[in-house]
Order: structure tokens, then C-alpha cells, then sequence
């Protein structure tokens, strides 16, 4: 039963990882058309490093009605739960992961080179508040790996 699990957490992980790169470096262009501007000015305009600066805007954006409700709602969810799968698959696959300060490690530096990647290959921004709900996701994702019910299928 463990072989089985395994094999279809592989290919249900490789699975997840090619969504994840599709929708993080493959999709549109997020609107951004600064092409040409160099890119220190790309990385000026088109970064966010203060904390809480969009998730606020966007959950004013859903208490306000100046947004459609579908914006800010995607945006939020979507980066909370883009990263839950990944507290579940890393410490599944890597052992040395189930302990939560490598987990957070981890994460932390996987988070920032995704972010930094996008803004370097002009295929989003930098937002601080993405890293932020891309955590938290993460974080609910291994929350659910060290419940006993998950342990006890795993066993």
C-alpha cells in the first residue's frame, strides 16, 4: 500500500509542480508593458515590498465594492492555496523536511527565488504580500502533514 501511495504522490506531484510552473512563468503577462524600461526600472515599478500594501487593498476591494469581487477574492485564495499542496508533498518526499524550522528554511528560500525569477524574467512582480499568502498556504499545507489522521494513512 505504501509503494502505491507513493507512486501516485509522485505523479500527482509532478503533476502539481508542472500546473505551478505554468501558471507562475507561463501564463500571461500579468499586464505588465514595460518592456522597455531596463530592468532596474522593471524592478522599481513593478515591486511591492511593503507588507499587507495589496492584501489590504484588496480586502477594502471586497468590503468596498471597488473592485469586482472576483479580483481580490482569486488573488487571495488563489495565493493561499497555490502553495498548501507543497506542505504536504516536500516533507512526504524529503524526510529531513518534517521538521518545521527546515520546512520554513525551505520554503523561504523557494518562495523568494520564484518571486525574484518572475520579476527577472519580466513574468510578474515582486510582492511581498504573495510571498506572505504563498507562506501562510505552505504552512496550512504542512499543519495538515502533522495531523495524527495523515500520519496514520501514511503508517
Amino acid at each position: 500500500m505504501r509503494k502505491i501511495l507513493k507512486v501516485l504522490f509522485g505523479v500527482s506531484f509532478i503533476i502539481y509542480l508542472l500546473a505551478l510552473v505554468m501558471l507562475l512563468f507561463l501564463g500571461s503577462n500579468r499586464g505588465h508593458i514595460w518592456t522597455d524600461l531596463s530592468l532596474l526600472e522593471y524592478i522599481r515599478n513593478s515591486s511591492n515590498f511593503v507588507p499587507f500594501k495589496t492584501i489590504s487593498t484588496y480586502l477594502q476591494a471586497i468590503f468596498d465594492g471597488s473592485m469586482n469581487f472576483g479580483i481580490p477574492l482569486r488573488n487571495l485564495v488563489g495565493n493561499l492555496v497555490m502553495f498548501l499542496p507543497m506542505g504536504i508533498y516536500l516533507p512526504f518526499f524529503i524526510n529531513k523536511i518534517n521538521k518545521k524550522s527546515t520546512f520554513n528554511i525551505t520554503m523561504v528560500v523557494v518562495l523568494f527565488l520564484i518571486e525574484a525569477i518572475q520579476l527577472v524574467t519580466r513574468r510578474g512582480i515582486f510582492d511581498i504580500d504573495d510571498f506572505i499568502l504563498n507562506m501562510l498556504g505552505a504552512l496550512i499545507g504542512f499543519g495538515i502533514w502533522e495531523t495524527r489522521l495523515v500520519q496514520r494513512l501514511l503508517e
